[in-house]
């Protein structure tokens, strides 16, 4: 057993090629939050793929991912309708510049645990 997965996270399970597809759907998830800078409707899609992915996912790494993923989005979504409903008090440009920042922050965050074959904690 590789020593990187004896540090108390969730073990890999499945077969390669099933941990490689998962690790490209959760790399598509990241991509398709990063866009929803420009587009909004991305995120939603993301959403959905990490909804309909999520069980494959159980017990592998990419678990932590699509929570993290999930949360992300719902969190960010969360923090956009405060912003907009304080919009009127201008506070609410402050709230939106925050979630955004935050947003991006949890993308490169995910992206790059990711890349470096580890899970996301705390999700």
């Amino acid at each position: 057993m590789n020593d990187a997965w004896n540090t108390g996270q969730p073990q890999p399970s499945g077969s390669p090629e099933e941990l490689q597809r998962l690790k490209t759907v959760t790399t598509v998830v990241y991509a398709l939050q990063a866009l929803s800078f420009l587009w909004g409707i991305t995120a939603i899609v993301g959403v959905i793929i990490n909804y309909v992915k999520r069980e494959d996912a159980l017990g592998t790494i990419y678990e932590s991912h699509f929570d993290w993923q999930i949360r992300t989005f719902w969190w960010g979504l969360a923090w956009f309708f405060v912003g907009i409903a304080l919009a009127i008090l201008l506070v609410g440009v402050v709230v939106l510049f925050v979630a955004w920042i935050w947003m991006i922050y949890r993308v490169v965050k995910g992206w790059l645990k990711l890349v470096d074959a580890k899970p996301v904690f705390p999700a």
